[in-house]
């Protein structure tokens, strides 16, 4: 289409395509068409490939007084196998205040209970409830059982 293709277009989005075609063309299924053509565009699809989710609302990251208070929590994925369980993953909770790191070894493929027992069971029991997690929007942070649980403990995710 010349409109979306030729050198001096540029690539145009949906609606500056359709705008540029307005001008000079028409036919019964020109809209629906343009769409068509301007998603199975290869260049369009590589250039404008979505970066995944919407970005989250900026707050204020409380800072920590105490140990443990408030905890940085990210997950480490696409490693190479490792020991005799196979782990291709590490969960990473990071102290706030210490700047302590504590690592497990995981898989990629743990659910968001697995992920709650491991911190219930071998970071909990040691350090006490956290008051703020910090996190990346992985579903495993961000499930209704993780929700519910924080919840239910009185954590801020």
């Amino acid at each position: 289409m010349e409109c979306h293709d030729n050198i001096y277009s540029g690539h145009l989005s949906e609606d500056r395509t359709m705008e540029s075609i307005n001008t000079c063309a028409w036919w019964p299924s020109w809209r629906k068409d343009v769409i068509e053509y301007c998603h199975s565009c290869d260049r369009c699809q590589k250039a404008n490939k979505a970066t995944g989710k919407k970005f989250g609302l900026m707050i204020h990251i409380q800072e920590a007084s105490t140990p443990w208070e408030v905890v940085d929590m990210d997950w480490v994925t696409a490693l190479p196998h490792g020991g005799d369980k196979g782990y291709n993953a590490c969960l990473v909770i990071v102290d706030r205040y210490s700047k302590t790191p504590i690592f497990f070894a995981c898989h990629k493929d743990d659910t968001a209970m697995d992920t709650a027992l491991l911190i219930w069971n071998r970071v909990i029991s040691h350090t006490g409830l956290f008051k703020n997690i910090i996190s990346d929007r992985d579903s495993k942070f961000t499930s209704a059982l993780w929700t519910n649980l924080n919840q239910l403990l009185g954590t801020k995710l």
